[in-house]
């Protein structure tokens, strides 16, 4: 099914019942801990840690106990949050009921809806081709609702198929994703330090690691990673033929060929793998969410990621948790 198709009042209603409902009870008690919001009252003082913003370093404290200590402060209660969204020609592609876009969207509604239920405003950045639209961080249900119109309308346009030849297939658009000149944007466009969400299968040219690692210097960054079976392994379906989503390019392959699915799942493998690096070096928290994963399960994946980081940080902090009011009489 097409995620034309799908009415956004009647996708965040569906949402809100079967999984919403579900997160929020069990996030309630950890809400705080896994939004955090970014106030300006001094709160507590830690040792540094990789990836810590070195100009929260306290050179008074550090110098006293040569070892380098890092300022927290009390939260805001309220999270500006903003969506990344990758909307480029790969994120058309599923192999089964549901594609990358359809999965990209129930994953915006549901944040979404959990962020600006407690308060917290929301906005949206859009690539398709470029940075073609912004979508303002404000509140509400309603505010929901036309972002996910907005998502909705920008589902991948379907070429028609040949007779025989099975369902429409997304249209490529001739040019590669650029993912580094979204993040360069954001950066450029997001003022106050804010929780963002970069929403992206990260099929792109180069050089967007760089520009997501300068990202997360001032932001709190997240990355979904959207990808489908299909990119990791091959059946066997014979002689087929491929075709970029993106570019156009087409390749035709025997998929019958044990040796080249085992060829096709190395070079997957080095790319998972590559990914992965990229994000730990660029210092922010991964989620992966696959077309074939429960929604609520891949959600609460995240919870348990965030609430691993809070206890690491935890453990990590000054021994018998020195108050920023005793390292300062000290």
């Amino acid at each position: 099914m097409s995620s034309l198709s799908r009415d956004p009042e009647a996708l965040l209603q569906r949402l809100e019942w079967t999984v919403i409902r579900r997160l929020d009870g069990l996030l309630h008690g950890d809400y705080r801990t896994l939004f955090r919001g970014f106030g300006l009252d001094l709160a507590d003082l830690r040792e540094y840690q990789f990836n810590d913003d070195v100009r929260r370093i306290d050179w008074n404290v550090t110098a006293r106990m040569q070892t380098p200590y890092v300022r927290e402060y009390h939260e805001d209660r309220e999270v500006s949050a903003w969506f990344l969204v990758d909307l480029s020609g790969s994120i058309g592609f599923g192999s089964g009921a549901q594609t990358k876009h359809m999965l990209t969207v129930d994953f915006v509604a549901v944040m979404a809806r959990l962020l600006s239920g407690h308060g917290n405003a929301v906005g949206a950045m859009c690539y398709g081709q470029r940075v073609d639209q912004v979508i303002a961080a404000r509140t509400g249900r309603r505010h929901v609702l036309h972002l996910l119109q907005q998502l909705e309308a920008r589902g991948k346009p379907m070429a028609p198929s040949r007779k025989g030849a099975g369902p429409p297939r997304p249209r490529a658009t001739g040019t590669a994703t650029h993912l580094g000149e979204l993040l360069r944007a954001a950066a450029q466009l997001i003022k106050r330090r804010s929780l963002v969400f970069v929403v992206s299968d990260f099929i792109s040219e180069p050089g967007w690691e760089s520009a997501l690692a300068q990202l997360s210097q001032r932001h709190e960054v997240v990355a979904i990673r959207m990808h489908d079976p299909l990119e990791s392994s091959l059946p066997d379906l014979g002689l087929i033929t491929v075709e970029d989503a993106e570019t156009g390019d087409q390749l035709f392959v025997d998929t019958g060929d044990r040796a080249f699915r085992r060829r096709f799942e190395a070079i997957a493998n080095a790319r998972e793998t590559a990914l992965r690096d990229a994000l730990a070096r660029a210092g922010v928290d991964a989620l992966e969410l696959s077309t074939d994963d429960d929604l609520a399960d891949g959600v609460l994946r995240f919870a348990d990621l965030r609430r691993q980081r809070s206890r690491r940080s935890a453990g990590r902090s000054m021994p018998g948790h020195l108050s920023a009011a005793g390292a300062a009489a000290r």
